[in-house]
């Protein structure tokens, strides 16, 4: 009996490894019957899009307008009337001071703002001693908001007064705020090689705060109803633009010739019209007439 079970347990043995080096073999010619030089690609078809060329530059928010406020008196701060966030208008007072001088008496003086806005800061506590040098709280106008950024001296002759932007923050990754240039420097600094210019960007949502970093992209040219395809796409060779087109199972190159153009998509302006379908991925050692296999 022990004898047939070692036997049965051999056979069963040996009909696996029959099986794996029949599986094995298999793979292997599944294997080796692959064609090597067969390029696995994605495309995609060319559509109509309104392009737009611009500078990516970084700046700083900065409220349009903003103040100081210091007391008119020396004493104690006898207590903040209002506190960060809160909105003021010009005049009203933010915090009171009582005039600290033994044997007389007087009302609590006012510190009162200098534009209307709201307070971004308050710098004292009650009980504070003050000075008329001592900074009370600050005051921000956000309605509108200034973007303020370095201009490397080479792009000078590609801005002016008007000129669009497209702003974008950190703090909302996915929103593009609208803004234009409202002031540029007459002047290049000797140090970095560059000028201040001014952006002005309608803040009514109150989503853009004073010191926030900023990227900034100046428009410095717009293509309508563009053919427009992604950068990626198109290569370059002995300076002529081309694409590679995937037709019954190669990959046929094309001559092309470019407009305007950013880091997502190029015009395409000759050789290539809107639905028409070119290789967007897997171009690297791609060659005319290469084997392709177009991934779904």
């Amino acid at each position: 009996m022990k004898n047939m079970k070692t036997r049965i347990f051999i056979l069963a043995l040996a009909a696996v490894a029959v099986c794996a080096a029949g599986c094995k073999d298999k793979d292997l010619a599944a294997f080796n019957s692959m064609e090597k030089d067969r390029f696995l690609v994605k495309a995609e078809k060319a559509q109509i899009k309104d392009i737009e060329d611009y500078l990516t530059l970084v700046g700083s928010v900065k409220a349009m307008d903003e103040a100081v406020l210091y007391p008119r008196v020396a004493g104690k701060l006898l207590r903040n009337l209002l506190t960060e966030g809160d909105a003021v208008k010009k005049d009203q007072a933010v915090a009171l001071v009582e005039r600290d001088e033994p044997g007389v008496v007087y009302e609590p003086a006012p510190v009162p703002s200098t534009l209307n806005g709201v307070i971004g800061r308050i710098y004292q506590d009650s009980g504070a001693n003050v000075t008329a040098q001592t900074p009370i709280a600050l005051v921000v106008s956000q309605g509108q908001v200034r973007v303020v950024v370095d201009l490397p001296e080479r792009y000078m002759g590609k801005v002016f007064m008007g000129q669009q932007a497209r702003i974008k923050v950190d703090a909302f990754p996915d929103m593009l705020f609208q803004g234009k240039v409202y002031r540029v420097s007459p002047v290049v600094d000797t140090q970095t090689r560059s000028a201040v210019i001014e952006l002005l960007a309608d803040n009514s949502s109150g989503r853009l705060k004073s010191g926030m970093f900023s990227e900034v992209r100046l428009v410095v040219g717009a293509k309508g109803g563009a053919v427009a395809v992604p950068s990626s796409a198109i290569l370059s060779e002995n300076e002529k633009n081309y694409i590679f087109l995937p037709v019954n199972g190669l990959a046929v190159r094309r001559d092309v010739k470019t407009g305007i153009s950013n880091e997502d998509y190029t015009q395409v302006s000759i050789g290539l019209k809107a639905g028409e379908e070119l290789i967007t991925f897997g171009l690297y050692g791609l060659k005319d007439r290469s084997k392709i296999k177009v991934q779904e």
